[in-house]
């Protein structure tokens, strides 16, 4: 054999081995029908709008876009969202205002420093402020003052005051003039060993005001009429009863308190018992010697006794026999 023939067969060779790793290579990285793997379409489209989904307790209703709770009304209480109260007899949750939250905040907060008692454990204590914190309410917001005013109520109950009666007093009386929610019970209480219930009354500012009407009209109407007299009526009435309103209101403020109203104080609440608003009129008339520190009235409504006190506007029905 020539070597030209060995050669040719050397390349014939050469190339079918070529050949077969090109092709057994290809099929190495090409997918395996056995390998292959099979998708499925997922359904991501919800149930039809205006399905309903009942459960032992709720309704769920979906109403194309998203899922949402049906059933659920204005007066129902979620004792996950907010503070309730639980109905003895059935367990179910009520809802309450936030006027009837804040009174039960202050009458547990006064009956722990007040009385010691504690109407309430302390995690309600605690969900029922911060209910009341966002709502909004001021109540929970004590300020340094009123702090004192229940600490100095707690020392004296448990026989360690703190401060003197006339520095209680003083504080008290502040507190009250600010119209702070701690000075002042607005609602009824009453105590079930004595019988005896309290409540505080307010100064009635409108009516008090009034008593001066007539003597600054009098006085008013004399001015201007001197006036008229004296410059000949060549100044507005206007202008001369403005120039001389500081004099008017000196002078009929001045006998009043004297002469025809002396001492005088209006004051107005509701009766401890019904709760109908009553007045009380402390001080005398036109020489007539009135109520002076402590006034005794009886209820228009209920016809209970009902003694206030003039300072503290304390009023207080009698102990029951």
């Amino acid at each position: 054999m020539s070597a030209a023939t060995k050669s040719s067969i050397i390349l014939a060779l050469w190339a079918a081995t070529t050949v077969l790793l090109q092709s057994s290579s290809c099929s190495a990285f090409s997918p395996s029908p056995l390998n292959r793997r099979t998708t499925t379409a997922l359904n991501l489209d919800g149930p039809d709008p205006g399905t309903k989904l009942v459960s032992n307790r709720k309704e769920i209703a979906f109403d194309g876009s998203r899922f949402f709770e049906t059933g659920v009304e204005d007066e129902d209480c979620i004792p996950t969202q907010e503070y309730c109260l639980v109905d003895p007899n059935s367990g179910a949750p009520i809802r309450l205002s936030v006027e009837e939250k804040e009174r039960m905040f202050l009458d547990a907060l006064q009956s722990y420093y007040v009385s010691g008692r504690q109407v309430m454990d302390d995690s309600e204590f605690d969900a029922l402020k911060e209910d009341l914190a966002w709502n909004g309410s001021e109540v929970v917001n004590l300020n340094r003052k009123e702090i004192t005013y229940l600490e100095a109520m707690q020392a004296y109950i448990k026989g360690e005051p703190i401060m003197t009666d006339g520095e209680y007093d003083q504080l008290r009386d502040e507190l009250r003039e600010n119209g702070s929610s701690i000075a002042v019970d607005t609602e009824p209480k009453c105590y079930i060993e004595s019988g005896v219930c309290t409540v505080t009354f307010q100064q009635d500012k409108f009516r008090n005001n009034l008593l001066y009407l007539p003597m600054l009209s009098i006085i008013g109407f004399l001015w201007l009429g001197i006036g008229y007299e004296i410059l000949g009526g060549r100044v507005n009435p206007l202008v001369l009863t403005a120039f001389g309103a500081p004099v008017i209101g000196t002078v009929g403020k001045a006998i009043t308190d004297t002469f025809i109203f002396p001492d005088n104080f209006v004051a107005y609440g509701p009766c401890p018992t019904c709760e109908a608003e009553n007045r009380i009129y402390f001080g005398g008339i036109l020489g007539v010697e009135g109520f002076d520190n402590e006034g005794k009235i009886k209820c228009k409504n209920c016809k209970s006794e009902v003694i206030v006190m003039k300072r503290s506007l304390r009023a207080s029905t009698l102990p029951k026999n």
